[in-house]
């Protein structure tokens, strides 16, 4: 797992984008963020080989193609699947079926989407922490 590198944020809102953008700046990550608004453009940068990731946070509603099948399309690459990047959901939709659905495609989070951009510091905090202490199988 690439600890150094990018934050990918694949969130069509601007508004959102601007809060993923001042929370990660007030917790002083060094990792560059790289939003894109759609699954398509995340995918064709996700599968570049000079580029490993450290965390992919997407929305599962997005135009073009979805969370969900930008997550499927990420398992079924096996350049992508030995990267071993985090794939994360944060999104509105909160009901049981999107959170059964995603836990069924071995994602390794499902966030709700908060309001603030404080709420929104300590859930990245937690993250942040969380992955950075995490082995993955590439990096052993």
């Amino acid at each position: 797992m690439n600890v150094n590198g990018p934050v990918i944020i694949i969130e069509d809102d601007p508004d959102d984008q601007f809060l993923f953008a001042e929370a990660f700046k007030s917790l002083n990550y060094k990792n560059k963020l790289i939003f894109f608004i759609n699954g398509d453009e995340a995918f064709e940068y996700l599968n570049r080989k000079d580029v490993v990731p450290f965390l992919i946070m997407s929305d599962i509603n997005m135009p073009k193609i979805s969370g969900f099948e930008l997550r499927k399309q990420i398992q079924t690459n096996e350049a992508l699947v030995t990267k071993c990047i985090p794939y994360l959901f944060f999104t509105t939709a909160s009901d049981q079926k999107s959170v059964i659905d995603a836990y069924s495609m071995s994602v390794q989070g499902f966030f709700v989407k908060q309001n603030s951009v404080i709420e929104l510091e300590k859930t990245l905090s937690v993250i942040m922490q969380y992955w950075v202490r995490c082995v993955a199988p590439n990096d052993v």
